[in-house]
């Protein structure tokens, strides 16, 4: 009998133990690429965090202070004098309202969420954006009131340590660019988009809630399901769009930074990391290394 009961604390001290060890193990992915006389790191970022959760660690952040050089997907979201004109421009257009685009069931139902979105007015207040504008308007708000922050996200909180530091923050594209990809859709694709915001605006924030935890627990197949699953078989062309060929145009730019010199952390949507199309899928492809820190 104390043998068995000697046996059973045995095994469960083990569990614990293994838990343990998991637990202090499970952190955000860092992939490392390393060139003749540089580094690389690639770090998934999540856009939208609880400020009361660190995701941190050790070895990010060794690799963030290693580093001289800091790219992002565009280097000014922050900047919204920046971002304004292109708002205007791209996102607005009052002679083409959301009334002439959708029809009264759509309608119908963006007033309903809009107005859980706590929009004044609902409907009739996002009537002169684009759809892909209106959709992108709605997506933040279930997840802000659900406790996350847009300030909080990866992007936000490792620009100002580089400017701090006199280190150089540059894009792997530009605003201009980034918000071409959405206002250059063709209409239909246009009113899916804001169609699938529309019907997934109650789920956003459990959905979300599992994407972050994936994340944190550095689960890359899980976050492959998550992020591009649904995405890539619902919405083909716009998954090509938004991911595919995006990822395929930062690979050369990810090329001159391993041939160049100096130390450089790459810190991208997560989305864009996963899967057999994501970038560190495509840098193996071209028969370069990348390991997993």
């Amino acid at each position: 009998m104390k043998s068995i009961k000697r046996s059973l604390v045995a095994a469960a001290t083990f569990c614990i133990l293994a838990l343990f060890t998991f637990s202090a193990r499970a952190e955000p992915v860092l992939w490392v690429i390393k060139g003749p006389h540089a580094t690389v790191y690639l770090f998934g970022s999540v856009h939208i965090l609880r400020p009361d959760r660190p995701w941190r660690s050790s070895k990010i952040d060794a690799a963030i202070k290693a580093s001289d050089t800091l790219y992002l997907e565009i280097p000014d979201a922050d900047d919204q004098a920046a971002m304004q004109p292109l708002i205007m421009q791209l996102g607005v257009d009052v002679q083409h309202p959301l009334s002439t685009k959708l029809t009264k069931d759509q309608l119908s139902q963006l007033d309903v969420v809009a107005r859980k979105a706590a929009i004044p007015n609902g409907e009739a207040t996002l009537e002169p954006l684009r759809p892909w504008l209106a959709a992108i308007s709605l997506s933040e708000a279930p997840m802000v009131a659900a406790g996350f922050d847009p300030k909080s996200g990866v992007e936000f909180v490792l620009k100002p340590e580089f400017v701090k530091d006199n280190k150089p923050v540059l894009g792997l594209e530009d605003a201009a660019k980034q918000f071409h990809f959405f206002a250059d859709l063709p209409q239909k694709q246009e009113v899916d988009y804001l169609n699938s915001t529309v019907s997934d605006f109650d789920h956003a924030p459990n959905n979300l809630k599992k994407l972050i935890d994936a994340w944190y627990a550095g689960d890359l197949k899980q976050l492959n399901d998550l992020l591009n699953g649904e995405f890539r078989t619902k919405y083909p062309d716009l998954y090509q769009l938004l991911i595919v060929q995006r990822n395929r145009s930062w690979i050369p730019q990810i090329q001159k930074l391993i041939e160049g010199t100096g130390t450089t952390f790459v810190a991208v949507g997560a989305g864009h990391l996963v899967g057999p199309d994501g970038v560190p899928a495509l840098l193996e492809k071209a028969g370069i290394a990348v390991t997993r820190q």
